[in-house]
C-alpha cells in the first residue's frame, strides 16, 4: 500500500514536473513578443545557415555524433536602432522538457555572422541546460528533435554575467526586443 502511494506520488511529481517544462518554453517566446511594445509590424531580420535551411536536417558535424561545432550563421535584416543581438538554441522535444543548447548575448549588431566553431567578439555565452557556459551539440535520445536557432534585435545591452541562465536571459530581454528571428533544423540518431 505505502509503495503504491509513494508510486502515485512519485509520477505526479514527474508528469507536473513535464508540463511546467513545457509551460515555461511555450511562454519564453509568448512572453517576450507580448511584453515588447517595440516589435510593429511583420519582422524584418531572417537567420539562415550555409549548412542547413529550416526543417532540414542538421549535418553530424555539427552534433554530438560530429565535431560539436556550433553552424556558421548569418543574420540578415538587423533593425538599425539596435543595440545588440541574443542568441537562444534550443530543443523543445526533450524528454525532460526544452533543453537548452546555447545562449549567446550582446552580440555587436554590426556583426551579420557568427562564424562555424566561434563566438563574436565582446559577446558572452551563459549556463545551458547541460549546467556548462558554450555550444552544447545536438545529440536526441531517440526520435527526430526540433532544434530552434533564435535571433533577437534588443534596444539595450544586457546586464548579465556568464553564469546566467536561461530565465535570467528571457528576464532582461523582456521589454527589449525590437525584432526576432528563428532558424529550426532537425537531426535524430
Amino acid at each position: 500500500m505505502k509503495r503504491t502511494i509513494v508510486l502515485i506520488f512519485v509520477l505526479l511529481a514527474i508528469g507536473l514536473f513535464l508540463i511546467l517544462a513545457r509551460t515555461i518554453n511555450d511562454n519564453i517566446d509568448k512572453g517576450l513578443m507580448m511584453s515588447n511594445g517595440n516589435n510593429k509590424g511583420p519582422s524584418i531580420m531572417k537567420i539562415s545557415s550555409d549548412a542547413f535551411s529550416t526543417g532540414s536536417y542538421i549535418p553530424s558535424k555539427f552534433t554530438a555524433d560530429g565535431e560539436k561545432i556550433n553552424p556558421k550563421l548569418v543574420i540578415e535584416g538587423i533593425p538599425q536602432n539596435a543595440k545588440t543581438l541574443a542568441l537562444i538554441v534550443d530543443d523543445p522535444d526533450a524528454p525532460s522538457g526544452t533543453f537548452i543548447h546555447w545562449t549567446v548575448w550582446n552580440i555587436d549588431p554590426a556583426i551579420s555572422v557568427i562564424g562555424e566553431n566561434s563566438v563574436p567578439n565582446g559577446a558572452v555565452q551563459g549556463i545551458t541546460s547541460a549546467g556548462v557556459s558554450g555550444y552544447v551539440p545536438p545529440a536526441p535520445p531517440s526520435g527526430v528533435h526540433r532544434y530552434y536557432f533564435k535571433v533577437y534585435a534588443l534596444d539595450a545591452k544586457l546586464n548579465l554575467t556568464s553564469s546566467a541562465k536561461i530565465s535570467d536571459l528571457v528576464l532582461a530581454m523582456e521589454g527589449h526586443i525590437l525584432d526576432k528571428a528563428e532558424l529550426m533544423g532537425l537531426y535524430t540518431r
